[in-house]
């Protein structure tokens, strides 16, 4: 299989295996602008199998998203075929609209515009507790529910 390198864009690398998907179905990328690959399960050295996206020209996206979903993953920027900045990726002290709240009894649930926000209160289970209810979300689950699903993201973004 031969993916080309790409001008100017970003390759978020060193995803682990299986989470791309929840990562690009995030990003919401439009796909009859943008190239995009996907490289689902390659082999990693370092984490024995990988996903890998390449995206060409995009390079804003939301890092705090993506260091909520996997913060094993790094981000390159490339500008002329080359990577000219590294990010390695890490868990968000703090998420905006990013986790929604489970609780029926949170503000959230009733004003549909209060901003969803949480706090990492222990990072080795990637648990977060809401600032106006104190519910926990773990972050490390199979996210169908924690995360935001795309029509979240468009929301966000002002789509």
């Amino acid at each position: 299989m031969v993916i080309d390198s790409i001008q100017k864009g970003i390759v978020i690398d060193h995803i682990t295996a299986g989470r791309g998907t929840k990562i690009l179905s995030y990003l919401n990328i439009d796909t009859s602008e943008h190239t995009v690959a996907f490289i689902m399960n390659a082999v990693s050295r370092k984490a024995g199998r990988k996903d890998v996206i390449k995206i060409e020209d995009v390079t804003d996206i939301d890092l705090t998203a993506l260091g909520l979903i996997d913060p094993s993953a790094t981000v390159n920027i490339i500008e002329n075929s080359k990577i000219v900045k590294k990010i390695h990726l890490e868990l968000p002290e703090t998420v905006v609209n990013v986790i929604r709240c489970n609780n029926p009894r949170c503000v959230t649930s009733i004003e549909r515009s209060a901003p969803h926000i949480f706090h990492l209160i222990n990072g080795e289970e990637r648990e977060y507790r809401c600032e106006y209810c104190d519910e926990i979300i773990n972050a490390k689950g199979d996210w169908n529910h924690e995360a935001l699903h795309s029509e979240w993201a468009n929301l966000r973004n002002g789509k």
